[in-house]
């Protein structure tokens, strides 16, 4: 997807191998934008490898050839339709950029890349985040309350402990 604006020409494209070193440096603007430096451990390298995967999908935005923002997702099955959606991690548009129809365009660009299967595109917000959904309702998207729960090893760990208890 290519468009123009007044500052140049504007292109939404599918990052591969080769963009693994953008990708990495805008997940990390993302991290700290949102406070979360400290989650991101992917490396360039591994970013190498997960754009080779089918299933991983990252749209990156450019204009003349400077990285803008990017979405990401990961095409996974919904065992309650039988069939596949694709879930949106990321939307991110360098400060610079915002408020200027990026957002939009890379969101309506993973939409182009779901439409052909008719694959339905989720995501979450953070309760807090008004102007984001605002920003998706205005997309039609529908909002609903969830909480998600995170089980990490160190979490999870006493649990099978306790379990390795109960079995002997």
């Amino acid at each position: 997807m290519t468009t123009t604006n007044p500052t140049g020409t504007v292109t939404i494209r599918r990052a591969t191998r080769d963009d693994a070193a953008t990708v990495h440096q805008l997940v990390l603007e993302i991290a700290a934008h949102e406070g979360d430096l400290d989650h991101v451990h992917v490396s360039p390298e591994r970013w190498s490898q997960l754009l080779e995967r089918h299933e991983v999908v990252v749209l990156l935005a450019e204009r003349d050839g400077v990285p803008l923002g990017y979405t990401s997702a990961v095409r996974r099955l919904h065992l309650w339709s039988g069939g596949d959606l694709l879930a949106v991690d990321d939307v991110f548009v360098r400060p610079g950029e915002r408020s200027g129809g990026l957002g939009r365009r890379l969101l309506g660009s993973m939409a182009e890349y779901a439409a052909p299967e008719g694959l339905t595109v989720t995501w979450g917000v953070e309760p807090e985040n008004v102007r984001a959904q605002a920003f998706y309702t205005g997309l039609g998207a529908s909002l609903r309350a969830k909480v998600i729960a995170g089980w990490v090893p160190a979490a999870y760990g006493p649990v099978i402990a306790e379990l390795d208890e109960v079995a002997r």
